[in-house]
């Protein structure tokens, strides 16, 4: 959640009358987190919000299943070479890595959302590798763009309306999706010496009501997914205050940390959910010690499984990988460069890779499409 907004036409005061020009009576919806006592927006409709009627529906993306049990190592999934399934979004999403707190996945979407999505189980991240487009929601389109997070809250109704050639990334946070809490300060704003300011977001525009022609919609509950169909356009608010809204964030909005000494990652932490911390790796200059090793350094993340989604630029850390490979290192055991990126860093001045980390600290299981695009010579590649 970000700060308060407020657009359009909204009553005096919350819970009272809010009319048109010609006396109409407008309808409120309270859209609430944490029942009632979290984070929540008020929004201003034409028409009653809640009339659906059960349908039947054929779209939706499946939920992941666990692939066999195997052997503990690390691994290397090229998502690119994955069997792509064209169509909306909402169908061609792939499911790679899960456990109950974040379902990471890939998508390679060809076609605009045909129906209204509320996602009931889990916020949504995507961060958009290649393409670009407008998230449409209830309060506004947001337009995103290569290299732009974009997120969904847990129950907006929304579609995507992708342009051009597509390969996303996305996060299903079932913890729900907040601001790292050493970036606010004791009112909630973003600190001044936080790594990116309100300013950096991209907000939803609010359209005027209006009338897509779409009258069917899906609800995503328990990993399951349920239709119903509609007579008119749920989309007719004419106003909404709150804090709760999908949002845009360029990953290169993203100020980095400058230290004598290599920093841990949590100085990259960018979002944050339970039992989830993502991070954005962005171009920076490197260590200033004069004994610095700027490569990041061999660890044991005891309580972590770590990927890495590799977007963009040298990783001078790892061999083998390029833009959509996504790294797997499991907690159990250390990880850390390839044999000769540790010695070969020193004297570096600058770093110009670019990815997404997602610390789980829960286990993470593989669905058999990620068996399907991986590297088998990867852990092996660490012993030189």
């Amino acid at each position: 959640m970000l700060d308060r907004m407020q657009v359009g036409d909204v009553a005096k005061k919350h819970h009272v009358q809010l009319r048109g020009a010609g006396g109409e009576l407008r309808y409120e919806e309270c859209f609430t987190r944490d029942g009632f006592d979290g984070p929540y927006t008020i929004l201003y409709h034409v028409r009653r919000p809640h009339l659906q009627r059960v349908a039947k529906t054929q779209h939706g993306w499946a939920s992941p299943t666990q692939a066999p049990e195997r052997a503990l190592a690390k691994r290397h999934y090229v998502s690119g070479e994955l069997a792509t399934r064209g169509g909306p979004q909402v169908d061609a999403r792939t499911a790679l890595l899960y456990n109950n707190d974040v379902i990471a996945g890939v998508a390679f979407p060809t076609a605009e959302d045909p129906v209204y999505i509320a996602d009931g189980d889990a916020d949504q991240l995507v961060y958009i590798h290649k393409g670009g487009g407008t998230l449409r929601s209830m309060v506004g389109d947001v337009t995103f763009t290569q290299g732009d997070y974009v997120f969904v809250p847990r129950g907006m109704l929304h579609r995507f309306i992708p342009n051009g050639p597509q390969h996303w990334f996305w996060l299903s946070l079932i913890g729900g999706l907040h601001i790292p809490k050493q970036w606010r300060n004791e009112v909630g704003q973003l600190r001044m010496d936080a790594p990116y300011s309100e300013r950096d977001f991209k907000r939803p525009q609010l359209r005027a009501p209006y009338d897509e022609g779409i009258r069917e919609m899906v609800v995503r509950r328990e990993g399951r997914w349920h239709g119903f169909s509609i007579d008119e356009s749920p989309f007719d608010v004419v106003g909404w205050d709150g804090t709760v809204y999908p949002w845009a964030f360029p990953i290169l909005a993203f100020q980095p940390r400058v230290s004598s000494v290599h920093l841990p990652p949590t100085w990259h932490g960018t979002f944050a959910a339970r039992g989830i911390l993502v991070c954005s790796f962005v171009p920076r200059l490197v260590d200033f010690h004069p004994d610095a090793i700027p490569c990041p350094y061999p660890h044991s993340s005891v309580h972590c499984d770590e990927i890495i989604f590799y977007c963009d630029g040298n990783f001078t850390s790892r061999k083998g990988v390029g833009p959509g490979s996504i790294s797997h290192h499991p907690m159990g055991i250390p990880h850390g460069p390839h044999p000769g990126s540790y010695e070969a860093s020193i004297g570096a001045k600058v770093t110009n890779e670019m990815a997404v980390m997602c610390d789980a600290f829960q286990p993470l299981h593989t669905t058999p499409a990620a068996r399907g695009i991986e590297d088998p010579e990867y852990h092996d590649s660490f012993l030189g």
